[in-house]
């Protein structure tokens, strides 16, 4: 009894100062840790819901630490600081005057366990103001100063409560990027200041339980100090392990560390989404001289993407996107793009009238983009880019009254002197397939004895360029049949004279400096021939395809091959070639009609709102649904492992080996069940006294016969019989309803779920480990 009492004041709390004192190390420790999201987010804002979250959960475990609360009672306090200070701390835009919760605030907060984490892995860092992304390091700083901050205060080893301290490290550098901030030196401070709050906490904890002058057998107390120190030490060495892992990953070259969004594929599926190049002919027939989107402060002589193509799959050049080195991928970004190549050369404003589509209008590297108009909301989440082909996919899909303004950066054109006898650079694109004959022989022959790759680039250029006829097809216009397929760009390079517009010249150049071996791509935009810095107003009439070759050092270099408008082919010879070409291919379609165009897939908004799809409801009822119930199994998981602890507890006891045991069994689980609703017994005294006690505080229960019984079974003469051990139980359970419901619903509930007595137990069973190692 003197050890368990010296165990349960090491349990006690310590002075407020020195509680204080500890929490403000572990408040230092968690801040550290959040660091590991700086390159994720832009801004301060994930610092100030880290540092929120970690002071609110180190307030809510002193106070579950001072007023003795039960495990219950400190989830819900966790619970409610949460919803209550999510706003002000984590998502004050959604909040009235930027701190009281509103309903949107409470639906975030709520959705947060289950979709933050997923979001944040797949957004292009830095995330900026993007969604409620900054409730991952609230709600993961709050959860670790709750677990922290209680096992500080509350265990007996120490120890314990660095867990949730290297557990909010490690889960910040995962979710960080490959380049974390100081990452040696956070791994280090953190590591410094366990060891330094551990020596301290272990100094004041042994001077607490050091052994009263009357107590007997110091010197067994010291050798169980030593075995607990020797334990405790042992915890400190696997997390200061914990932590050198960390540190020396940390410093590992960029190119060979991984993180969690390394393992995650943008939730983006380009097959959903027809290739642009494919309506090249539609924006030239039918929308000529329609203004698509208005640009302000385009730089003079600079060219507007659409697209970029790199998957040639001897039907349509499509968007590859698969994360090769020349392809890039896709991911969802904030207002923010992050690191890029070069300073802010332009700042465009872009208005969309008659324009629409998922493929987003843009000029040079894509810096900052900030959205405009009564769809804000919808087009900032369904922004994506791709950093390698510079071109950005919004899948809520563009229409007219959207805006947006970008900052930019628009790279240094070189000359051809620049250029120099640069090779081609080691760049990977997807192969491309189907590709005719002729495009490999008419590629050599054009390139003819130049070696290197700018001259042979320029040579495709050139022939095309000079010896090819331009025509749309149109009325009035030579023949030419729209497409970019295998068997039209056969005959287009195999023809005797070659006509067609930008679609099947660039495809033809890209085509042939593939198979040159030069990495090629044609990218699909506008240029128009108004000066820039104005409202330039974009038309159908400037769209055009051009071709791109990556060069060692200068990036992607553009080649134009597609022939000036006014180079058209004589009307006597567009017969001839017609009439040669009806020989030995099939019949080409009817002179004034484009080749029907495949139906453009709807924007997501347009598909929600389209029937109103039961499964898309389905699917944000579940959404909702399931954050709550994460929300739910976060907050009950830790009662329902103490239900199922005590349950296992009552089971060892009542089936242990020797009747003496299972006797006395039944009189630990009624102290335990006195114990968790805040009665407890003297140590010291009898079974008999305390019986006493206890049917001084409960009257209606017969404690004191049930203690006789117990002394007879433990001390009697005569086996009991397993019939009298089994009626046993069953009144030692019937004492603790009676017990039990002596209080209202509302503490029989925290009684239950309270750790009081599973402390006892844990320190019962460290005695009796110690004891038979002291017999041994």
């Amino acid at each position: 009894m003197t050890q368990a009492a010296t165990s349960r004041r090491a349990l006690e709390p310590g002075t407020l100062i020195s509680d204080l004192v500890q929490l403000g190390l572990f408040l230092l420790l968690l801040a550290t840790g959040t660091l590991g999201f700086s390159r994720v987010f832009e801004g301060a804002d994930y610092l100030v819901a880290g540092l929120g979250g970690a002071f609110l959960g180190l307030g809510v475990a002193l106070l579950g630490a001072r007023w003795r609360w039960g495990i219950l009672s400190v989830a819900g306090a966790t619970t409610v600081a949460y919803f209550l200070f999510g706003g002000a701390i984590a998502l004050r835009p959604t909040a009235i005057a930027g701190a009281v919760p509103t309903l949107e605030t409470l639906r975030e907060l709520a959705l947060g366990p289950v979709l933050s984490w997923k979001q944040l892995l797949t957004l292009q860092p830095p995330a900026g103001t993007y969604e409620n992304l900054a409730v991952l390091p609230y709600l993961a700083a709050l959860l670790a100063g709750v677990l922290a901050g209680s096992f500080a205060l509350r265990l007996s080893r120490p120890a314990v409560a660095l867990l949730p301290v290297a557990a909010h490290f490690v889960v910040a550098v995962a979710f960080g990027t490959k380049d974390p901030v100081e990452p040696v030196l956070r791994a280090s401070f953190v590591f410094a200041g366990s060891l330094a709050w551990y020596a301290w906490s272990r100094g004041h904890r042994s001077r607490m339980v050091a052994p009263q002058p009357h107590v007997a057998d110091s010197g067994g107390w010291q050798r169980s100090l030593r075995v607990r120190a020797i334990a405790a030490g042992a915890g400190v060495l696997a997390a200061g392990m914990l932590f050198g892992s960390v540190a020396a990953y940390s410093v590992e070259p960029v190119t060979q560390r991984q993180v969690l969004r390394d393992s995650l594929v943008p939730p983006l599926d380009l097959n959903a989404y027809p290739s642009p190049l494919v309506a090249f002919r539609k924006y030239v027939r039918d929308q000529k001289d329609e203004t698509l989107f208005t640009v302000t402060g385009l730089p003079s002589d600079a060219r507007i993407r659409l697209a970029t193509l790199d998957a040639y799959d001897g039907i349509v050049y499509n968007v590859a996107g698969d994360g090769g080195t020349g392809s890039g991928s896709f991911a969802r970004i904030g207002s923010s793009v992050g690191e890029n190549r070069g300073p802010v050369t332009a700042e465009i404003a872009v208005t969309i009238e008659a324009f629409k589509g998922v493929w987003v209008p843009g000029v040079g590297d894509l810096k900052t983009v900030q959205f405009g108009g009564p769809r804000v909301d919808v087009l900032t989440k369904a922004l994506h880019y791709n950093r390698e082909s510079q071109m950005a996919i919004n899948t809520a899909g563009l229409q007219a009254g959207d805006t947006y303004t970008a900052e930019v950066s628009i790279p240094t054109v070189l000359s051809d002197e620049q250029l120099g006898d640069r090779d081609s650079a080691d760049i990977a694109l997807p192969a491309a397939a189907a590709v005719p004959d002729v495009v490999s022989g008419s590629a050599q022959s054009a390139a003819g004895s130049n070696t290197t790759a700018l001259l042979q680039a320029r040579a495709l250029e050139a022939k095309l360029h000079t010896d090819g006829f331009f025509s749309h097809g149109l009325q009035g216009e030579a023949v030419s049949r729209a497409g970019h397929g295998a068997e039209r760009i056969a005959a287009l390079l195999g023809a005797t004279q070659m006509v067609g517009d930008d679609e099947q010249y660039a495809t033809a150049m890209a085509l042939q400096a593939l198979s040159l071996g030069l990495p090629a791509r044609v990218v699909l935009g506008f240029h128009s021939e108004e000066d820039g810095g104005g409202a330039v107003e974009i038309t159908g009439s400037d769209l055009h395809a051009w071709v791109e070759i990556a060069l060692q050092g200068a990036g992607w270099v553009t080649f134009d091959p597609t022939p000036p408008e006014d180079q058209v082919p004589q009307e006597q010879k567009i017969k001839e070639k017609s009439q040669e070409n009806a020989q030995v291919l099939q019949p080409p379609l009817p002179p004034q009609k484009p080749a029907e165009l495949p139906p453009e897939v709807l924007p997501d908004d347009e598909r929600d709102d389209d029937g109103g799809n039961p499964w898309g409801t389905l699917l944000t009822v579940l959404g909702i649904g399931g954050g709550f119930l994460g929300v739910a199994i976060l907050l009950l998981g830790p009662v329902l492992l103490v239900f199922y602890l005590k349950r296992k507890r009552r089971m060892r006891r009542a089936n242990a080996d020797s009747t003496a045991d299972r006797f006395s069994g039944g009189w630990d689980e009624l102290l335990d069940a006195a114990t968790d609703l805040g009665v407890g017994i003297l140590p010291g005294v009898t079974r008999q006294e305390g019986a006493n006690a206890l049917e001084s505080k409960y009257p209606q229960s017969s404690i004191v016969a049930l203690a006789e019984r117990i002394d007879g079974g433990v001390f009697g003469p005569v086996e009991p019989s397993p019939h009298e051990l089994e009626g046993f139980w069953q009144e030692v359970d019937g004492i603790i309803g009676s017990m039990n419901n002596s209080v209202g619903p509302w503490k029989r509930f925290k009684a239950r779920a309270s750790l009081r007595s599973l402390r006892g137990s844990w320190t019962s069973i460290g005695m009796a480990f110690i004891a038979r190692k002291r017999k041994n």
